[in-house]
């Protein structure tokens, strides 16, 4: 297998998929493409990404080719048993099913206006109260998951797994940005933060020498 991911301090969807496949257990090759750099418009239309039609992550296994990161998990869960990355517990699994989807598919205002940047620290003052509005429900959300199913560890439904796979790029984002936070959801990104895993694509991403400028004036 071969995942094809974009720069590790500004994708947060290559971060997803990247977790992914590092949960699945199984041996992949990694390539980094950096966005917006001087060869992307010509590599965005190689043959590895026409089925992506120049998005990343996309994942080659063999003849099989995945696309878009929660397409990615579910392959690789498909592959290795659910319960890698779904809780067991039929209510908890609901929930976990149902917080990754409104994470893939919501919240427009916090991506456009707080675009992941693993580097940068970079206090705002000036969220746009839907963007406001979101970071509550996504603290409501993890509240109610943390009391509900997280009593077996200090991850959303306990151990990790496919909800905090989704949500790290949040927890990188509150980072960044200085969101001011209560006390559980500190701890809960502390450990999102001190993961083995969140700790190597972190230190990756300090040594990227890319930078996209539009990102870090946003």
């Amino acid at each position: 297998m071969k995942l094809i991911i974009g720069n590790k301090n500004y994708s947060s969807w290559s971060l997803r998929g990247w977790l992914s496949a590092k949960q699945s257990g199984l041996q992949f090759e990694e390539i980094t493409v950096p966005l917006m750099g001087e060869h992307w418009e010509s590599q965005k239309q190689g043959e590895e990404f026409q089925p992506s039609s120049g998005k990343v992550p996309i994942l080659w296994d063999g003849d099989t080719v995945i696309w878009d990161s929660l397409a990615i998990m579910e392959y690789l869960a498909d592959k290795v048993g659910r319960d890698r990355f779904w809780p067991k517990d039929e209510a908890a699994r609901g929930m976990a099913r149902a917080m990754v989807a409104e994470m893939h598919s919501s919240y427009g205002a916090l991506r456009n206006e707080m675009p992941m940047n693993v580097r940068a620290r970079v206090p705002l003052d000036n969220l746009s109260e839907i963007a406001k509005s979101e970071i509550v429900r996504i603290l409501q959300l993890w509240a109610e998951a943390r009391a509900r199913h997280g009593s077996a560890g200090p991850f959303l439904f306990g151990t990790f797994g496919a909800a905090d796979i989704f949500y790290a790029p949040v927890v990188s984002r509150f980072i960044t940005y200085g969101i001011g936070v209560p006390g559980f959801a500190q701890s809960y990104m502390q450990a999102i933060w001190e993961h083995d895993w969140m700790a190597q694509w972190i230190a990756a991403s300090d040594d990227e020498e890319w930078v996209i400028e539009q990102f870090e004036t946003a």
